[in-house]
């Protein structure tokens, strides 16, 4: 039976329908029929072009490179869905580039991850769906229940067929520390930790030193994102200046600008293992770049949501880590 005629429709915002279509084809069903102008002032139109009256509606619209646009058109998804009847409205945000606002640190400043959670609730989404959020403590922002997916088990599949020998994993600071630990475990690896500081905003940041043994090993850099591929860069010169041989780096999501892949190919770093959360046209054919696909494991939360059982079952072995 297809997912129409459970009462399921899944539709997609203008930069995640390549993701969405993937999700899709996995559950065997076809995208929902809705469409999005951006009018010549900047403002932003959806309209669903189909029934959806006491259905269950996932729309998925990833918060990346264009965060603004794509959170306000998400924002008038939901009031769409809501305004047609929709019997509930699951927000699927694979990369929620607002979870890096988590706390006021300075004075005078929003705590932005906090005011778009108000703004989902507000329009009256009912659950979240998203994926390795850079502060996972804002699922504590929500009221409305979070479900936080890992990307992990998918791209230590994908290094695991590749069969590094003399492996490393190598965390570019202390913060990522503890997440670099389970990918080391999951690889049967040691861990290295970049000692890393940033003295403002402008995504540059300085690897003091490596702390761990990586001279004459292959080292796996593992991060949640990359924008500017400044951290990668720095970790990938400091672990040669070190000795590493290979190296490759690991993130979630690839948010890569055109100086970030200049500086991912002046790097050093051979290969950068990443998903395909964001549509990001600069790393799909980029030689220095492996897309591995998380589609699949976002169908599988659909299907077990739907069927009211426990998503606990896609992390099993990942939170013992």
């Amino acid at each position: 039976m297809s997912l129409e005629g459970i009462g399921i429709s899944i539709f997609a915002g203008r930069t995640s329908r390549g993701f969405a279509r993937k999700i899709c084809g996995y559950l065997g069903t076809e995208l929902g029929r809705g469409e999005t102008i951006r009018f010549s002032d900047g403002n932003t139109f959806v309209k669903i072009l189909e029934k959806v009256r006491d259905k269950d509606v996932y729309v998925i619209e990833t918060i990346g490179l264009n965060p603004n646009d794509e959170f306000m058109e998400l924002l008038f998804w939901i009031d769409a869905f809501k305004r047609a009847s929709a019997s509930s409205v699951t927000a699927i945000i694979p990369y929620f580039g607002y979870a890096k606002g988590d706390k006021k640190d300075e004075p005078r400043v929003s705590i932005r991850a906090r005011v778009c959670a108000d703004c989902l609730e507000i329009t009256g989404v009912d659950r979240i769906i998203t994926m390795d959020l850079h502060s996972p403590q804002i699922q504590g922002f929500f009221k409305k229940p979070v479900d936080h997916l890992y990307g992990m088990p998918t791209l230590c599949a994908y290094i695991k067929s590749k069969k590094i020998s003399d492996l490393v994993v190598v965390s570019p600071d202390a913060g990522f520390a503890k997440n670099a630990r389970k990918f080391a475990t999951a690889l049967k690896t040691s861990v290295a930790i970049g000692d890393k500081t940033r003295s403002g905003h402008d995504e540059k940041a300085e690897i003091l030193e490596i702390i761990g043994d990586v001279r004459g090993k292959n080292a796996l850099i593992v991060d949640d994102f990359t924008i500017s591929c400044g951290t990668l860069a720095n970790t990938a010169h400091m672990l040669k200046a070190c000795g590493a041989k290979t190296i490759y780096a690991c993130v979630t999501h690839a948010l890569l600008n055109e100086r970030g892949c200049k500086a991912l190919e002046d790097s050093g770093i051979v290969e950068l293992i990443t998903t395909d959360t964001v549509e990001n046209a600069l790393t799909q054919h980029h030689p220095h770049v492996k897309t591995v696909s998380v589609a699949p494991l976002f169908a599988e939360a659909i299907k077990i949501i739907h069927n009211k059982d426990s998503l606990s079952q896609l992390f099993d072995g990942f939170d013992s880590m």
